[in-house]
């Protein structure tokens, strides 16, 4: 609808044996997001996890060793990387040290598991006690379980608890564990690359269920009215837009319909478009209408609304328990177009259109009533349908061009579900693709 990080200093490392110091400076740095929405913490780490795994894949190996004796293993100074560079190689005697060591160059963490770990007093044995804190302190890095020759059964349990691989200690060699650190650091890139995805997924099928259970179920039992909707989002891959409808009949048979529009594309506008749509549906079913209805509306705009400027077209009918006729309010809103047997497809008087709700204080939407006849069809729609373009030009569909497109299908005998379908596709083909509105369409048919 036209509408009028502080960065945290990586600690210098020390590094051990005959691998080359880190030159000051040289380690990346670590950016930390300020406190924000949750979402938007979520977004920065996955954004860090990207970059720190692009990183891994194109600079030199970083190997942290977490060992009370480094000096008993000397064939870390040998370890090479798959293009014959040397791994850099740092060393740390215990958990202090090696939370102070861990920045984001390093790449991989070779932890002995006769380590002592952290605990408090009385809290039972965890032979693994020291692995599960350094997988709390470095979620993000590969790592590597060191154990006694023999005790392969401890070796198994530390992959199972998260660590990557397990090795003995007296049957190291340079070259084993050369590969065993490249394969570590390649399954924990894949197995972060996979976990995003399924994390992915996950959000995308939890938005869907939301977004699908925010979509009106018609409330139309024990009405002879026959009942059919499209609705398109603007957005990519969303089901729910800015447009929003609903349908309901009240205990003395009269049907109620309701379109709107809120201005914009964001997940904000969906959310208030839903939140319009509820209030409507409990404010109809209250007994109210006309006037008074939108006014309250209005107020619930208000008063929900992030921006002042925010504002929402509405179209509102009321159909008598006879059928024959109903009562029209238009709050900034295209005219509902009404097709009958006996003469072409048109659009309903819209003289009396009022301000969209949220621009004007205090504004009137006057209600007009309109004879319907015996039998009818009645749409009602957001501008989604009527401003896609036509071809390449700057040409707009347009209220009249809609009328055309509509009765031309009519006259091939299109209606109800199937007439909606066409005139929304033949909307986008005319449009050159899909359209950057949202687009809604109800249609309400009385057939005797």
């Amino acid at each position: 609808m036209p509408a009028p990080i502080p960065r945290q200093r990586a600690i210098p490392a020390v590094e051990s044996g005959q691998a080359q110091a880190v030159p000051a400076g040289g380690g990346p740095s670590n950016d930390v997001a300020p406190p924000r929405r949750e979402a938007a913490r979520k977004d920065e780490t996955v954004r860090n996890e990207a970059t720190a795994d692009n990183d891994a894949a194109h600079t030199t190996l970083t190997l942290l060793l977490i060992e009370d004796d480094p000096t008993a293993a000397p064939i870390l100074p040998d370890l090479l990387d798959s293009d014959g560079k040397p791994i850099r190689v740092r060393t740390a005697r215990n958990l202090t040290e090696a939370e102070r060591l861990l920045t984001d160059d390093v790449h991989c963490i070779l932890l002995d598991l006769a380590l002592p770990a952290p605990g408090k007093a009385g809290e039972p044995d965890d032979e693994l006690a020291v692995l599960r804190h350094v997988l709390r302190l470095a979620p993000r890095h590969a790592v590597l379980a060191l154990t006694a020759s023999g005790d392969a059964e401890r070796g198994a349990e530390a992959v199972r608890v998260g660590a990557q691989d397990y090795l003995f200690r007296d049957e190291l060699d340079g070259r084993l564990l050369s590969r065993a650190i490249r394969y570590a650091v390649e399954r924990k890139r894949s197995d972060t690359a996979e976990r995003r995805l399924a994390e992915g997924k996950l959000r995308a099928q939890e938005n869907a269920r939301l977004e699908r259970g925010l979509l009106p179920t018609p409330l139309l039992e024990g009405s002879p009215l026959r009942f059919a909707a499209r609705y398109r989002p603007g957005r990519s891959r969303a089901l729910l837009g800015g447009d929003f409808y609903d349908t309901v009949r009240t205990p003395d048979g009269t049907v109620h319909a309701m379109i709107g529009d809120v201005c914009g594309h964001g997940p904000d506008e969906a959310a208030l478009g839903v939140e319009l749509r509820i209030a409507w549906r409990a404010l109809t079913l209250a007994g109210l209408c006309g006037d008074e209805l939108l006014n309250t509306l209005q107020q619930v705009l208000e008063h929900e609304r992030d921006d002042d400027e925010i504002f929402a077209t509405l179209c509102t009918v009321d159909i008598a328990p006879d059928g024959r006729r109903g009562g029209l309010c238009l709050a900034g809103h295209p005219a509902p177009l009404i097709a009958r047997p006996d003469r072409p497809a048109q659009l309903l008087p819209y003289d009396n259109n009022g301000p969209a709700l949220g621009l004007v204080p205090g504004a009137r939407w006057p209600r007009m009533q309109v004879e319907l006849g015996a039998e009818w069809s009645l749409m009602l729609y957001t501008d989604g349908l009527i401003e896609g373009r036509i071809g390449e030009g700057r040409e707009r569909l347009g209220q009249d061009g809609m009328v055309e497109m509509i009765r031309r299908q009519l006259s091939e005998g299109l209606r109800g579900e199937e007439l909606l379908r066409a005139a929304v596709n033949e909307v986008r083909e005319l449009n050159g693709g899909e359209l950057t509105d949202d687009v809604a369409v109800v249609l309400l048919d009385r057939v005797p």
